[in-house]
């Protein structure tokens, strides 16, 4: 059996299969995670970023290999979620510019996209780490690129393409020692492994069965957003009334007479509408806002190429509706609300728990996304919330270490100046946002609120998802962890004995202000009994007690 060459119908099948089959094991891949804490980690964040490109494939037209890739690439942009998913939008960004402007590819050409791929995701890395999703997609196109200087056909180039991301997949614990520790696999490599399976099975002409999964986009959040917020303005505050979407394929002839600059662009733009999206690449250029002349949107996103997607929605007429909807339901009395101009500066973090979201806006954070160690908030998701500062300058504070890419990424795209300050806990983002001085430069600031993080040292207690032995220490299964830093220094049933234990590895002379905040499970009596045990074997350190509400975490502590 041979298929030589690839088609746009079938590319489009194969991302949305192989989607259906990461899918169908993105609780086998969450289950690989090596550290054993409650985490809805690398198989829910490959799902939530597969799911967002899929779902823009099915919407792309579908006349060229190179609109499908596209598509697909940019759905998996606006939705990468955790490490794991930008590394994956990365890869199939650069597999993008490989297909560019082929109507169909053949076994050369798509071992050149999978090469491309993984150029595009190493440099995209700060600090590539082997053994992980980024080795078995190098191993893998590297045997493609082999592959190709003595075949051209697709099926046996994707065959070649699995055989080695298995084998690959296999070797990952002999390069990262954590995963031999553990007796796992790399959990991003499985989850492309079962991407690569979907791939497989349409070239074969087979079909993995799966529900799929909708996640919303990025139109979706913007709508959401002012849905709720619409229903407490007056029709006529509307400034800017129409929603349009465009989407422009680039021409090199226009681009002679008008040099395309994505930054540019967005800023002539902004001054002509809000809800600003602009989003780019060699080939496709992708623009949302709410503005007052439509017509003038098109005409200036043409000077560089052919529409070829346009959507256009009356917001007022949607907002009568709305507010003849919310009338119904609630009376005549609907507040309004005055459009307010943007302020210099915004800030944006993360967090979970009610007390800490408190504690974060109290600090003066502008927009608090919820989310932390088991739901990664996507590339979009953080777009959103910086739009939604309404500020030139925003500062962006993920506190977690696998938000950070999708924060940078979205830094990337929004419409503002944007820094993000890589805070990996949220006693670091407590402590950068203390540091925050709005008489000061956007520079000036990261500089000082990284200087402040870098002074705490954090420390955590959670349970165990499973049994394991790591640093030394035999975890049982809902047995409870004291985690310093990156480290577990402590573990066993009871919650009090092993806060104790974590407290006195963290806590030395030179410490002298001891932050706790304590989560939703956690009792007053035992909040008590680690504060007792502070003040009568560290009398020199001042205590601070918070109840920030969070799930998963019996504690969380800053020492200072």
């Amino acid at each position: 059996m041979s298929r030589k060459v690839i088609d746009s119908s079938q590319l489009a099948h194969m991302f949305i299969q192989g989607g259906a089959n990461l899918t169908k094991h993105a609780k086998i891949v969450d289950a690989l995670n090596v550290f054993p804490v409650p985490d809805g980690d690398t198989g829910t964040n490959m799902n939530l970023t597969i799911t967002s490109g899929v779902k823009e494939v099915r919407q792309a037209p579908v006349q060229k290999v190179s609109a499908v890739a596209q598509a697909f690439s940019k759905g998996l942009l606006m939705g990468a979620r955790g490490n794991s998913g930008v590394i994956l939008s990365q890869l199939f960004r650069g597999f993008a510019k490989g297909v560019e402007g082929k109507s169909s590819i053949d076994g050369k050409e798509l071992a050149t996209a999978f090469e491309l791929g993984v150029t595009t995701a190493y440099k995209a890395v700060m600090k590539p780490v082997e053994g992980t999703i980024l080795t078995v997609a190098k191993d893998s196109a590297r045997a493609a690129g082999k592959f190709a200087k003595k075949s051209d056909d697709a099926l046996a180039m994707m065959e070649v393409v699995l055989t080695e991301a298995k084998a690959s997949l296999k070797r990952t614990p002999d390069l990262l020692p954590v995963l031999k520790e553990v007796g796992v696999v790399d959990s991003g490599g499985q989850g492309l492994v079962y991407i690569y399976e979907g791939f497989l099975a349409v070239l074969k002409g087979e079909t993995i069965v799966s529900q799929d999964v909708e996640t919303p986009s990025m139109e979706d959040l913007v709508k959401l957003e002012h849905h709720s917020a619409q229903s407490m303005l007056a029709t006529e505050d509307i400034e800017f009334g129409y929603c349009t979407e465009v989407m422009v394929k680039f021409d090199e002839e226009k681009l002679k007479v008008s040099p395309f600059t994505e930054n540019d662009f967005r800023k002539e733009l902004d001054q002509l509408g809000d809800s600003l999206l602009v989003v780019s690449d060699e080939d496709l250029l992708k623009v949302h806002i709410h503005a007052e002349s439509p017509g003038e949107i098109l005409n200036r996103a043409q000077r560089y190429g052919n529409l070829i997607n346009i959507k256009i929605e009356n917001m007022r007429e949607q907002h009568t509706h709305l507010l003849d909807e919310t009338k119904a339901v609630y009376g005549e009395d609907i507040p309004a609300e005055t459009p307010k101009e943007k302020s210099e500066y915004g800030v944006v973090t993360v967090s979970m728990g009610e007390g800490i979201e408190e504690l974060f806006k109290g600090l003066g954070a502008s927009v608090v996304i919820p989310g932390g160690q088991t739901m990664n908030p996507s590339t979009e998701d953080i777009v959103t919330a910086i739009h939604k500062t309404n500020a030139h300058k925003v500062l962006v504070l993920p506190n977690n270490g696998n938000i950070i890419m999708a924060a940078e990424q979205a830094a990337q795209v929004a419409d503002a100046e944007v820094i993000v300050v890589p805070t990996k806990t949220v006693p670091q983002g407590l402590a950068a946002l203390l540091a925050f001085n709005p008489l000061t430069s956007l520079e000036n600031n990261s500089s000082t609120m990284k200087d402040a993080m870098s002074f705490v040292k954090t420390g955590q207690v959670t349970y165990a998802v499973r049994d394991t032995n790591m640093d030394g220490i035999e975890i049982k299964k809902d047995d409870y962890m004291g985690i310093a830093e990156k480290t577990i220094i402590s573990s066993g049933p009871e919650l009090v004995e092993v806060t104790k234990k974590l407290l006195e590895n963290m806590l030395d002379e030179n410490s002298e202000i001891l932050t706790i905040i304590w989560g939703e499970e956690t009792t007053e009596e035992t909040v008590a009994d680690i504060t007792s045990y502070v003040e009568e074997n560290f009398d020199e350190i001042e205590v601070e007690v918070h109840e920030g509400k969070q799930p998963l975490y019996s504690f969380i502590f800053s020492v200072e």
